[in-house]
This record gives C-alpha cells, sequence and structure tokens, in this order.
C-alpha cells in the first residue's frame, strides 16, 4: 500500500500574497516569494520538531473565533521572542502561552486575519525549556 510520508505544503489564499508573504519575512524571517511561498528543509528542524496533521472536530475553538477552517502551526527557535516580534508587526497576540513537556505554544492573528500557532519544541538541544 502507498503511504504518505509528510506533509509537501501548506496552501491557503490571500487577498494580497506578496503583502503577507513580506510581512512574514519582516516580522519572522520566512524567505517567502510568489507565488511559490518558501520552503524549510527537514534538516533545519530543531531537535524535537516534527510535522503533525490532525483533524479537528467542526466545532473546535482551538483556532479562535475567526471561523477559519484550519489553522497552521509554525515552528519558532524563540517563542516569545517571535510573539514580541509580530505584535511589533501589528499582529493581535493572544496573551496565553502553553508550556508541555513536548514544547511551547502561543498563539497570534497576522494581518489577513489568520490564526496562526508557534511551537518552539523542547527536545535536546533545549532540554529545559524555552526560558532555559
Amino acid at each position: 500500500m502507498a503511504k504518505v510520508l509528510g506533509i509537501g505544503g501548506v496552501f491557503f489564499r490571500s487577498p494580497e500574497p506578496a503583502a503577507l508573504c513580506a510581512w512574514y519575512k519582516e516580522w519572522l524571517g520566512v524567505e517567502a516569494t510568489p507565488p511559490y511561498g518558501a520552503t524549510f528543509e527537514p534538516a533545519t528542524l530543531p531537535p524535537g520538531g516534527l510535522t503533525v496533521w490532525a483533524p479537528f472536530p467542526q466545532d473546535t475553538p482551538y483556532f479562535g473565533p475567526s471561523g477559519q477552517t484550519f489553522m497552521f502551526n509554525l515552528i519558532v527557535d524563540d517563542l516569545r521572542g517571535a510573539l514580541a516580534q509580530v505584535a511589533k508587526g501589528g499582529a493581535t497576540v493572544d496573551d496565553k502561552v502553553e508550556d508541555h513537556d513536548y514544547g511551547s505554544f502561543g498563539w497570534f492573528v497576522d494581518p489577513d486575519g489568520n490564526r496562526v500557532e508557534l511551537w518552539q519544541p523542547k527536545g535536546p538541544a533545549n532540554p529545559s525549556g524555552p526560558d532555559a
């Protein structure tokens, strides 16, 4: 049987793709160029980083109040620093940060209104968590 080996991409609509790419480049360092976006090589993932594919119930509150049918998660090397950067860039940042044994999570709403999750994994290179 053929099987899926990983996520090959995340594709979504934007009213202004070039402007959104420029915003992510300025505030999170994403080297994105329309129409191709950005690529992230597996070797750049930190220890403990991985890609998750998870359908949520239709009525989940996890994606925020926007009514969007998806939410993407970006792996970061400094969660609190990244949240401060996007706030400086005009994003609406959720005050809540969650710390778990597998990493820390925070959320913001980008200029297009997408709720985005940021994840700083805990791994061998960062055994004590984001504030070590």
